[in-house]
């Protein structure tokens, strides 16, 4: 629900015309929108290097224009390397033909099975090609076709008049004055963006909203920190990667390796297609320099390796933090700006995509790009499990569950997805909005759930301490007679969240047992008194929890005066409105809202509540789960 200080989210058909608008801008606008892009980017990746100088002493001009003539003389150097090698790799290439040519001879010349299998097929299909001679041409059908005089086509050939001298230094000047400009065009805005700084954060900050100070300001220095921390971080991975390939390529005797190494650090910069062409010009050229083998294959096996090191352990130590963007994202966002403004947008494409993620969590009107974009969950752990058992995959649920208890403890797991994934089940069983069969699905698969990780956690308990580890060692012992007693308030779910409870209880020594939920109210008080449990746990899900748990209280204490009763009322908000009244007409001695909670609160019952507390009762017990 927006509050007073967020903006509501705009209408999807508004939202769909903005976005039309600005693509469409965006598009006929690149001459424009590409330099004012890579001039953001490059102000996001020296801005900390400004600062930093200006810490020093040095002015905002100075320390501008200092870190500007820094950064480009880099890139032109980088730039004139790459011209240089390129030039010498061309004057080299034709060397390399015969070689070229002798590897295509001897592949030809390799017959095979399969080979010949090509041959053969190829020969019927031109064998079956072959088109019958006319019925009166046939020879011994007595008729020949009459002689007719041959005429041959005159062939036509439309010449377009050359470009004039004018025309041939008009198009010279444009290609070599074109990149020159853009270069321009980005230094003046690096240079401007960095003097002002604050004053464009000001104004940008007035143009979002400020209304919402706090939330552009948060925006604002989040899509600054991913994108620069990404721009800084992809940079020393790349650089880390490419000059080991071109040291490697050069003991291995690779022309221009100075060129593949210098290419293979700015190509990374492109997803997922960056690394693979960075590596194909190399071992390609490799095949087409060595006569044998050998250096083909050691420039494979040198990428490869490179490649394994920088993903398993570069990227891992240096991504501190992660862009915020999921890889099917990247991938759909690489499309987009590469179909948008060309080559250049693929360079663009994860950077932009960052800001548009950054500024979906923080802008409503936006939310739709941290939603398609973003690399967090959209839904939470209860309602994902929900939702795998509303679609009838236990496998998927259940791997769900494994993988949270990767990182969180069975009582976790239960009191944070199980437990409320019930309350929703429960909640629309309510409303009428889930079948029976549905409904019926969701309670077997998460009894049967419940009872595996019990089973398997019991098991890896005995595991452990049969091989002596102290944290195994140190649970108590379970008693054979039961000292709490779950008691399902109503129905089939509150029978298992009392499952879970009993787990609970049971890891922390404490023997516990669940009552059938099928039993009447009237079993259920024999049943109470046949097992003689110092604690009587009544177990109840919204959305009637308040009103059967007070109903069973009251009944447990008609007739245990003395018994020690918890009232279990799973997921509840102790803030609602309202509650905390209607809670303390509940006749028990403790109220839980969790099973954590249950397990540190029983346990202080336990040394208060006597093992004569319930009388005993000639009646039989109930059945006991």
């Amino acid at each position: 629900m927006a509050t007073a200080d967020q903006p509501r989210a705009s209408p999807p058909a508004t939202t769909l015309l903005l976005m039309l608008v600005v693509v469409t801008a965006l598009y006929f606008g690149r001459g424009i929108f590409i330099p004012l892009a890579l001039s953001i980017l490059l102000s996001f990746l020296l801005a900390p290097i400004v600062v930093r100088l200006r810490r020093v002493g040095l002015g905002r001009i100075t320390a501008v224009l200092a870190t500007v003539a820094l950064a480009f003389t880099i890139i032109f150097a980088v730039a004139g390397v790459v011209t240089v090698q390129v030039n010498e790799l061309a004057n080299e290439l034709p060397r390399y033909q015969r070689n070229i040519e002798e590897k295509i001879r001897a592949v030809k010349q390799s017959e095979g099975i399969f080979d010949r299998l090509t041959g053969m097929v190829q020969e019927l299909y031109r064998e079956a090609a072959k088109e019958e001679p006319p019925a009166q041409a046939r020879p011994g059908t007595g008729t020949a076709p009459a002689p007719t005089a041959a005429v041959e086509p005159i062939p036509v050939e439309v010449h377009e008049p050359g470009p004039t001298p004018f025309e041939m230094i008009g198009n010279l000047a444009w290609t070599l004055i074109g990149p020159f400009a853009t270069a321009g065009i980005v230094i003046v805005f690096v240079i401007f963006m960095l003097i002002e700084r604050e004053d464009l954060r000001d104004r940008l900050i007035r143009l979002f909203g400020a209304s919402q100070l706090h939330v552009t300001t948060q925006a604002l220095d989040d899509a600054a920190q991913r994108v620069s921390r990404y721009l800084l971080m992809q940079l020393i991975i790349n650089t880390t990667y490419g000059i080991p390939i071109g040291i490697g390529l050069y003991f291995i005797g690779l022309p221009s390796a100075a060129l593949w190494g210098l290419l293979a650090i700015l190509l990374r910069f492109i997803p997922y297609v960056g690394p693979f062409v960075a590596a194909t010009f190399p071992i390609l050229l490799a095949f087409a320099v060595d006569p044998g083998w050998t250096m083909p294959l050691l420039t494979i096996g040198l990428f490869l390796g490179i490649e394994l090191i920088s993903n398993n352990v570069m990227e891992p130590w240096l991504y501190g933090s992660r862009t915020g963007i999921s890889p099917l994202a990247v991938l759909v966002a690489a499309v987009f700006w590469t179909w948008l403004w060309g080559p250049i947008g693929l360079f663009l494409s994860t950077p932009l995509t960052v800001c548009l993620v950054v500024f979906g969590r923080h802008f409503p009107q936006l939310g739709f790009f941290s939603i398609l974009l973003g690399d967090e969950p959209v839904l939470p752990h209860e309602a994902r499990f929900y939702q795998r058992m509303l679609a009838m995959d236990q496998d998927e649920a259940a791997e769900l569950a494994e993988n949270f208890l990767e990182t969180h403890s069975l009582e976790a797991l239960y009191d944070q997805v199980v437990i409320p994934a019930l309350r929703l089940a429960e909640r629309d069983r309510y409303r009428g909005v889930i079948d029976e069969v549905r409904h019926r699905y969701v309670l077997n698969s998460t009894r049967d759930l419940v009872d595996y990780l019990g089973d398997r956690e019991e098991r890896r308990d005995e595991e452990e301490a049969q091989d002596g580890r102290a944290h195994a060692a140190a649970r108590p012992a379970i008693p054979e007679q039961a000292a709490v007693l779950c008691l399902p308030a109503r129905d089939e779910a509150d029978e298992i969240v009392a499952m879970m409870l009993t787990q609970v209880l049971e890891r922390r020594g404490i023997a516990a047992q669940a009552v059938n939920a099928h039993l009447t109210t009237l079993e259920a008080m024999e049943a109470v008194a046949h097992e003689k449990a110092r604690i009587v746990c009544v177990s109840t899900l919204p959305p009637l929890a308040i009103l059967h748990a007070r109903y069973m209280c009251s009944r447990l204490r008609g007739r245990f005066p003395a018994l020690k009763l918890v009232a279990g009322l799973w997921t509840i908000d102790p803030q609602e409105g309202n509650i905390q009244k209607r809670l303390a007409a509940i006749p028990a001695d403790t109220v839980v809202m969790s099973l954590s909670r249950a397990a540190e609160e029983i346990p202080a019952l336990l040394k208060t509540a006597g093992a004569s507390d319930i009388p005993a009762s000639a009646a039989g017990g109930g059945a006991i789960r």
